[in-house]
């Protein structure tokens, strides 16, 4: 190759035009694409007299994965399905092509890593690596998530598949990475109607507000950032003068959060609501 571009005079020939000089660049660069392009093509079989050929094209796709060489793992991975049906490496071979288009991190490779790991789920459904398939279903969801504010199809998708793993498959090594995952979309899914909450808060509108958290904390009691609906709940009945119905949210801020940017004022709300409440107990008395 240095030996052909060595001999072109009008690369090293000063009096030589821009535009010649161009020209052959652009004619050195096709040359390269062509010659790697021939040799990308060639590698995907395994060479002659290999004693475990299905063997060899597993390796090497899964070097290449390895090195996020997306297309080049792909191709291995499929040399071995279409001519070894009967390696062992077969099931393997099938989610490693499933890993290359998560990894190239395209809508339409994500379409095509959801069927592939759909197919083997439908082919290996006893499979000891059914579980990995099921948490990769809800990473290609998990990768195209909107923000709160967008549509939230793929956050739905991505629930449903990181419930089915938790539920399905408690032992795979995955489990606490899936729980993670599907807390993080649970998250995503609330945290419009945080948002929105949040909105009559700020209005000062605090019946819309307190209807709006109200129906997060039904859907998804778990919700990280609870502690900041508990806080606006509560100042919005504080508010109103309602010190009965503020003092549990303040509460609960105390009693569930070890670190809270509204722990230290929830707990002198309570202290206060407390003193409060006493004091309205004790006119009634009198």
């Amino acid at each position: 190759m240095n030996v052909l571009f060595e001999s072109n005079p009008s690369a090293h020939n000063p009096n030589s035009s821009p535009r010649r000089r161009g020209l052959h660049a652009v004619l050195a660069v096709l040359l390269s694409a062509a010659v790697a392009s021939g040799c990308a093509g060639g590698v995907m079989k395994p060479p002659t007299g290999t004693p475990e050929p299905d063997k060899f094209l597993f390796e090497r796709g899964t070097e290449a994965l390895a090195k996020k060489r997306w297309l080049v793992a792909r191709e291995y991975f499929r040399e071995l399905i279409d001519t070894y049906p009967q390696s062992p490496n077969r099931a393997e071979a099938k989610l490693g092509i499933g890993d290359t288009y998560i990894g190239e991190g395209s809508a339409e490779s994500y379409v095509l890593a959801l069927n592939e790991f759909k197919e083997f789920l439908a082919f290996y459904p006893n499979s000891n690596r059914a579980g990995y398939a099921q948490f990769k279903l809800g990473m290609a969801h998990f990768k195209q998530m909107h923000s709160a504010d967008r549509d939230q199809t793929e956050t739905r998708e991505a629930i449903k598949e990181f419930t089915i793993f938790v539920e399905r498959y408690p032992d795979d090594p995955l489990l606490e990475e899936g729980k993670a995952r599907l807390r993080e979309a649970r998250d995503r899914l609330s945290q419009y109607e945080y948002n929105v909450g949040y909105h009559y808060y700020r209005s000062r509108w605090c019946p819309g507000a307190v209807d709006r958290f109200k129906a997060l904390l039904e859907k998804d009691p778990e919700y990280t950032h609870r502690d900041s609906v508990y806080f606006y709940m509560g100042d919005c009945y504080a508010k109103a003068n309602q010190p009965a119905l503020a003092l549990p949210y303040f509460d609960r801020i105390v009693q569930e959060f070890e670190t809270s940017e509204h722990l230290a004022e929830a707990q002198k709300r309570v202290d206060l609501l407390k003193a409060e409440i006493a004091n309205q107990a004790a006119k009634k008395v009198q």
